[in-house]
């Protein structure tokens, strides 16, 4: 124990000194951020929208739209080249949505049809294109790869391969990204996330602006910009090659000519400009080379003739040409107000969305709801924090104070990899880092405790203490990998602030065995040389009383049979009751108000009830201030969903003039109904990961042992949500995965003394084995809970309102598990058949019993 080699001393000083430096800027005022040294970090930890305030969408981007729109340029290569080699009596000339079919007339066509068709497919030397048709921006994808030719009868057929749909789908979301992306840093909107998410999404979080609806109106638009000769005025049918589109300043049908002469991805720029004759708001453009050069040909051609500006199929100027445009520059007049014509131009400089996009999520958050979850989150993590400090500073004497200084430490090296990872700190977040704060001092407990019972083994406190240390590493190792295994799954499968829970959770377990492991060690082996104590007490008062004896395992049957009981009824409950399930899961919109005075809850529900939504639960929320709305999904659009929120917003704004609208969430059938499965997914594959490490780790009974307990204390949760009501939401499952992780921690420190006291008490009748065990470690038990429950009261009480549930759930969880580790994962054991032939080596016959089975 003594022996600690300067190589891992100085590693470990580093290490706190890095972990510290990166913290260091969160000490910092962002705007005083410059006046740190070049060399330490500058960056702080990022504050996620809920405690920040801003707006959250989920668009979904229809790529089947682009499929759709290449196989209509598909159709016309086919149709002139099957013409070309004199094809001409052909019907049923289809495009569909990922493929293009034609049906010959006369049999003895459909052979040079085909061979015809064949080279559409093929691909070309030295290009990736074929025909006059690319579905291809690079990739090494060949023709050949990307449309499958096939035959029945006359009918030929050429489809789009799995392998060009998933390069299609790829290249749409980087350019949907990079055009929601310049349009949002165009607003001049600060440090904003925008990346995609899955297969066809993209997650769009911009902090400090008012709504959702803001930044879909700023990006949702496709901006689709295109200069048509116009053919004939209104009152006539649009021929082959045209089309009819209303004209926004008469409001009259144009016939236009399809083909554009020129496309808005030839503009180079777009501004806010005003008319020379009227000064109206107007916007100006200019083209580069090309599109000047074909503009001034144009131009030059069609002297007096109108020609039409197309945005999003609608017809927003049609001038007549007063001469050539030779400058490559002109104006878009219509009728803009400043607002509008700077808008235009935002989103004709970032380019046109190549399909168009779907709200399925929505969230949006005030920034002083915002202030306020920081101010209660700070309050509640300061508080837990002094309490775990006095209450372990209590119990352990001196080295309680080590163990504190170890978790200022763990506290500091948290927020230093939050920062260095550039991690976003969220609101679940904030209670990770409260877990974190009472679950932290476990590893120092399970260390202190075991030093304890070694003084009494071994001679010298340097023995006890390095002995104490080896000893409680396998439990500590074993406890902490189930937790994370929990936190890896919820990372893995959860979603926005849910994976930030995960991030702090996962971070506070690694840098907590780190500070209680090596930096303790390190502060207990100065120690030692420097004073270098004849006696050692650890403790100044223990929670269990010196000789007491539990025996839980006389209980087990009754015990079991009321955990049973209660798993049965819980099952029931949700069955005939059910859960209150939260928008999350079923989808809906939720607005959560603050009104300047306290208001009848009569008078918000008539208010919207008038609006005609659908069905509508409104109930306090918070202080008698708060209001919460809940409109039930019903069959709208992702634009309608939005429209909702804006609805009883200004509905409750009108009736009671001064109400904030703090938070609206909205969430579509389709989101809600994955995240009740992912969540379903997660909850049973941590089950399955920790049954696979236990039976790896120990024996296939524990881990059987363990899952019966888990599947106790969820089911239990769930039943008690079911009866009281509360709101079951994503941050609920995150509470049940760490309730499965906190469950699994008590457990395997219980598991692994009894595999312990199995090699060494081979004689002993298995329950006095386990009765022993439990004994041994309820110390270390109830210290841990204690500190954890001290954590999640203080944010029960004093955290914001929108995570009350978790905490609930988590205290709930801390308490159920605690009972479940004593009375149902070591009662498993005792029924059936556990292994006790590990390591003969210094096995013995039984406490206080010689290997020959003499008393001693």
């Amino acid at each position: 124990m003594l022996e600690y080699p300067l190589w891992k001393r100085v590693t470990v000083i580093v290490l706190i000194l890095l972990g510290l430096s990166f913290a260091a800027p969160n000490l910092v005022p962002e705007e005083n951020r410059a006046a740190i040294p070049t060399w330490l970090p500058h960056d702080g930890v990022n504050l996620g929208l809920d405690l920040r305030g801003g707006a959250h969408l989920l668009l979904e981007v229809d790529v089947e739209e682009v499929f759709a729109e290449r196989m209509k340029s598909l159709r016309a290569d086919v149709r002139d080249t099957v013409r070309e080699v004199g094809v001409r009596r052909y019907s049923r000339l289809i495009a569909g949505p990922d493929f293009v079919s034609i049906e010959i007339t006369n049999p003895e066509d459909v052979e040079p049809a085909r061979a015809a068709m064949r080279r559409l497919s093929e691909p070309v030397a030295g290009s990736a294109v074929g025909g006059g048709f690319s579905l291809l921006g690079g990739g090494g994808i060949t023709q050949a790869e990307t449309l499958a030719l096939s035959t029945e009868g006359q009918k030929i057929t050429l489809t789009l391969s799995e392998a060009e749909k998933s390069a299609i789908t790829d290249r749409t979301i980087s350019q949907s990204l990079e055009v929601i992306r310049r349009r949002v840093d165009e607003a001049g909107t600060r440090e904003p996330t925008i990346q995609r998410q899955g297969v066809d999404r993209v997650l769009v979080q911009v902090p400090g602006i008012g709504s959702a609806e803001e930044v879909m109106g700023l990006i949702g638009r496709t901006a689709r910009l295109s200069f048509h000769t116009v053919v004939l005025d209104a009152g006539a049918r649009p021929g082959p090659g045209e089309m009819a589109l209303p004209d926004t300043e008469t409001g009259q049908m144009l016939i236009l000519e399809q083909a554009p002469v020129l496309t808005g991805d030839r503009l180079v720029d777009a501004s806010l400009g005003f008319e020379h004759d009227t000064g109206l708001p107007a916007v100006n453009f200019r083209f580069d080379g090309v599109g000047a050069g074909t503009f001034a040909t144009y131009t030059a051609q069609n002297v007096g003739r109108p020609f039409a500006i197309v945005l999003d199929n609608e017809i927003i100027s049609a001038p007549r040409i007063q001469s050539p445009i030779l400058g490559g520059s002109g104006i878009i007049t219509g009728d803009f107000n400043v607002q509008t014509a700077q808008e235009l131009a935002i989103l004709l400089r970032a380019g046109a969305l190549p399909a168009s996009l779907s709200v399925l999520e929505q969230r949006t958050v005030g920034p002083d709801l915002g202030a306020d979850s920081i101010a209660a989150g700070e309050a509640a993590a300061i508080l837990a924090f002094i309490a775990v400090l006095i209450f372990m500073g209590t119990v352990y004497r001196l080295f309680g104070i080590f163990a504190n200084i170890a978790l200022v430490l763990n506290l500091g090296m948290i927020f230093g990899l939050l920062s260095a990872i550039g991690a976003t700190l969220t609101l679940p977040g904030i209670a990770g880092i409260v877990l974190t704060i009472g679950m932290a001092v476990d590893a120092n407990v399970l260390i202190f405790e075991r030093i304890r019972e070694e003084i009494q083994r071994t001679k010298g406190p340097a023995a006890a203490i390095d002995k104490g240390y080896r000893e409680a590493f396998s439990a500590i190792l074993d406890a902490n990998i189930t937790t994370l295994i929990a936190a890896v799954i919820l990372f893995a499968l959860g979603s926005g602030p849910v994976k930030g829970f995960a991030v702090t959770l996962g971070i506070g377990i690694v840098t907590s065995v780190f500070t209680a492991v090596f930096v303790t060690r390190l502060m207990v082996v100065t120690w030692l040389r420097r004073t270098r104590p004849k006696t050692l007490k650890i403790e100044r008062f223990s929670l269990v009383p010196k000789g007491l004896n539990v025996r839980p395992m006389r209980l087990r049957k009754p015990f079991g049979a009321v955990s049973g009981g209660l798993g049965l009824l819980s099952v029931a409950l949700v069955l005939v009751v059910g859960l209150n399930l939260g928008i999350d899961f079923r989808g809906g919109t939720l607005i959560e108000a603050r009104t300047p005075a306290p208001v009848e809850l009569s008078t918000v529900r008539e208010t919207v009830t008038d609006l005609d939504l659908g069905d509508v639960a409104v109930q306090s929320f918070g202080s008698d201030r708060d209001v919460l709305v809940r409109v039930e999904e019903q069959d709208f659009s992702g634009d309608e969903r939005m429209n909702v929120a804006e609805q009883v917003g200004a509905a409750l704004q009108a009736v009671i003039p001064g109400t904030e609208i703090r938070r609206v969430e909205v969430v579509g059938p389709k989101v809600s109904g994955e995240l009740l499965q992912a969540g379903i997914l997660a909850i049973t594959l941590a089950v399955g990961a920790v049954l696979v490490y236990i039976w790896l780790r120990f024996e296939w009974q524990f881990g059987v042992g363990a899952v019966v307990a888990l599947v106790h204390d969820v089911a239990l949760t769930i039943g008690v949500f079911s009866l009281l009501g509360i709101e079951f939401n994503l941050a609920i499952i995150a509470a049940l995965l760490t309730i499965v992780g906190y469950s699994l921690n008590d457990t395997v420190v219980v598991y692994d003394r009894v595999r312990e006291n199995l090699r060494k008490y081979k004689k002993t009748p298995l329950h006095e084995v386990l009765d022993l065990s439990v004994t041994e470690t309820l110390s270390r038990t109830l210290m841990t809970s204690l500190t954890t429950l001290v954590a999640l009261v203080a944010l029960f009480f004093l955290g914001p309102a929108v995570i009350a549930g978790f905490t609930f759930a988590m205290i709930w969880g801390v308490l159920i598990g605690t009972y479940s580790s004593i009375f149902i994962a070591a009662a498993m054991l005792a029924g059936l058949d556990v292994k006790r032939d590990w390591e003969e080596q210094g096995a013995r016959a039984g406490p206080g019993v010689r290997a020959d089975g003499a008393q001693v």
